[in-house]
């Protein structure tokens, strides 16, 4: 999947402005992947102090074409299940 694909299936799986993410954390590498309307990113960072949040943040707003101040954490901060509000451009 390229880049434009990816980004057009990100915002088809957004639902009323929010994104619903499961987060593999210490993968092999980082990459968001959209399989069946399920946004799954992988990243190698480890789960503490929220470091792996950080980066799920950054890689999907380089994925949507979003500044990462785009994304807000509303559910899920020690959790695989994440909720992000995406705000509109």
């Amino acid at each position: 999947m390229d880049k434009t694909e990816l980004k057009a299936a990100l915002e088809q799986a957004l639902d009323r402005g929010h994104l619903a993410v499961r987060v593999t954390p210490k993968a092999s590498r980082n990459v968001v992947v959209v399989e069946d309307g399920q946004v799954r990113v992988y990243v190698t960072t480890v789960p503490e102090s929220g470091k792996a949040t950080k980066d799920v943040i950054k890689l999907l707003a380089k994925a949507m074409g979003r500044p990462k101040s785009a994304l807000t954490l509303v559910r899920g901060t020690t959790s695989r299940d994440k909720v992000f509000r995406v705000d509109a451009d």
